[in-house]
């Protein structure tokens, strides 16, 4: 294993770090309406509320500039690296913003959990996640935050990996909508409000029964 990333050193962030926010997705066109890329989307929404473009280059990644989110100092982040390899984007964005998996929020899909539900989490394995997977093989750690956000529909799955890099169904397109905005708002919330507070606001939702 390479070495870690995580600082032995380091138990509380480093205030004048920015977040780094990081929707796990494939680049390229042909997976923008994906189920695997929510996170890239979640991401996306919020550079649009915050109006910041994600465009400069940093190392493997598309980051955006220093944004204000819930009154913090952000970055917006989309690996380029394709998900297996996620975690080969972290340490040119640890060096340029002196920054450490303290500071990080990823956001990504879950096909273990129902359309419609969010999940945020300050620790865990991947399961079964490859981008998460590359993540924590590379930070030599699972201590960072998460925005889970559900994909898994009622109806059954054949395959599940043909399934994450399918196009979303039209039958699933308005609850997944309202589920990367709801997670666009647990990202809010976990800077504003701390990981306890996000997710006693947000682990309970379930948006199938709005």
């Amino acid at each position: 294993m390479a070495e870690s990333l995580v600082n032995p050193k380091s138990e509380f962030r480093n205030p004048k770090s920015p977040w780094l926010i990081l929707g796990l997705g494939n680049p390229g066109a042909k997976y923008e309406d994906t189920y695997h890329n929510v996170g890239f989307r979640v991401v996306a929404r919020l550079g649009e509320k915050h109006g910041v473009k994600i465009g400069a280059v940093c190392g493997r990644s598309l980051i955006s500039e220093i944004a204000v989110v819930a009154g913090q100092d952000a970055v917006l982040v989309l690996p380029q690296t394709f998900m297996n390899l996620t975690g080969a984007a972290l340490p040119k964005l640890f060096e340029r913003f002196d920054a450490s998996h303290k500071d990080l929020i990823v956001v990504y899909d879950d096909v273990a959990l129902p359309l419609g539900k969010i999940r945020i989490r300050q620790k865990g394995s991947a399961g079964g996640h490859n981008g998460v997977k590359s993540l924590i093989s590379a930070l030599g750690d699972d201590q960072f935050l998460r925005v889970r956000v559900g994909i898994l529909p009622e109806r059954p799955i054949e395959d599940v990996r043909e399934f994450v890099l399918s196009k979303v169904a039209r039958a699933d397109r308005a609850i997944l909508e309202k589920a990367e905005n709801a997670a666009a708002a647990g990202v809010e919330a976990l800077i504003a409000e701390g990981p306890e507070k996000a997710m006693g606001m947000f682990n309970r939702m379930d948006l199938r029964e709005t």
